[in-house]
């Protein structure tokens, strides 16, 4: 109890060690943008719930991470939560998609975070993604987190510090994760667009040591972030727009600025994939040279070496009326040719640029 209050502990494990399955990670009963009631367990989530049906602005955030199907189901029996929906959170893998059902608004988005790591290599990960599952009523507004990106704990902690803003009501919950949702994608893209520049630094520069599969593996990683920022533009368009209604306009004003941002990180990240195409395509063509090159060169020394071996096969044929066979001075004669010619050609070639 703290002030009269109780508040959320953590679940303890039961049995042989084996946690609690619930995957409740937050939940608390706000009135007028205040905490006003924290479950002591799963099981006082209906209070909790008809506490807030019963009180004018007053809603209940409830945070989830990973929760099983036996955990989720309940969950759902508690707010009404349509089980197509619940069925989707099961599938891990989901499209960004903003959904309603009856009453109940369905926001699936995908947050992302920049994994740090010294250089670029052929496996490096850069950025790691995982999705954030949102259910938005009158009432009530439940996240569902998978993976550990994107914590909502120090979200929590920040929006109880102004109770103003989480007395708005649930979207401004909901606003307040798109805005951090996408102030990381900003972020990320900073950073990655600083990985690009070092990369065509080096791409460019003299005994490069970047291969093409380094610069794959940076748009491939840049392919994956791409799938978590460009197809939020459309839930945020509604949003932000009259085609969801249940927004209250002044928080539809909000949403409006979210997407401005997020319109500036888009544009950021198609400019990275024209970036990242044209760095391959250019060390697909350095590579292209310098087998080149190397082809020139081959072909160089193999005629400087044909030279030697076809005027020798000539005097290796031993034929009787060959004058030069009966010269004192023939064989150093044919020797200093064998030099000479050699010689005349090396230089040549070198001066074509072949050597």
């Amino acid at each position: 109890m703290v002030d009269g209050r109780r508040t959320w502990q953590p679940p303890r494990p039961v049995g042989r060690g084996r946690a609690d399955h619930t995957a409740i990670v937050g939940c608390a009963l706000y009135v007028d943008g205040v905490a006003v009631d924290s479950p002591g367990s799963a099981a006082d989530l209906p209070r909790l719930f008809e506490r807030a049906r019963e009180q004018d602005g007053a809603y209940v955030w409830l945070g989830l991470h990973e929760p099983t199907e036996a955990a989720l189901s309940r969950v759902a029996d508690v707010f009404g939560l349509h089980p197509l929906a619940v069925e989707d959170i099961l599938h891990r893998e989901q499209r960004v998609k903003l959904e309603r059902y009856e009453d109940v608004v369905f926001l699936v988005v995908r947050a992302a975070q920049y994994v740090e790591h010294e250089r670029l290599t052929a496996t490096s990960e850069i950025v790691s993604t995982g999705f954030v599952r949102l259910f938005v009523g009158p009432h009530f507004v439940i996240t569902v987190r998978q993976g550990t990106v994107m914590e909502l704990s120090s979200l929590r902690a920040d929006l109880s510090a102004e109770p103003g803003r989480l007395a708005r009501g649930p979207w401004a919950v909901v606003h307040a994760i798109l805005d951090r949702l996408v102030d990381a994608y900003v972020d990320i893209a900073a950073a990655v667009q600083t990985d690009i520049e070092l990369t065509e630094a080096e791409v460019f520069a003299p005994g490069t040591p970047v291969t093409v599969e380094q610069i794959y593996q940076l748009k491939r990683q840049l392919m994956k972030f791409k799938a978590a920022v460009l197809p939020l533009q459309r839930p945020l368009a509604a949003l932000a727009g009259k085609q969801f209604g249940d927004p209250p306009k002044e928080i539809r004003r909000y949403f409006g600025d979210v997407a401005d941002h997020h319109t500036a990180a888009v544009e950021q990240v198609v400019a990275f994939d024209d970036v990242l195409n044209t760095l391959l395509q250019a060390r697909l063509a350095q590579l292209t040279v310098d087998q080149n090159n190397d082809m020139r060169k081959i072909a160089s020394w193999a005629a400087i070496a044909a030279l030697p071996t076809a005027i020798a096969g000539i005097y290796g044929m031993n034929f009787t009326h060959m004058p030069e066979l009966t010269s004192r001075y023939g064989y150093p004669s044919v020797l200093l040719l064998l030099l000479v010619s050699a010689f005349v050609l090396h230089r040549l070639l070198r001066r074509a640029g072949w050597l």
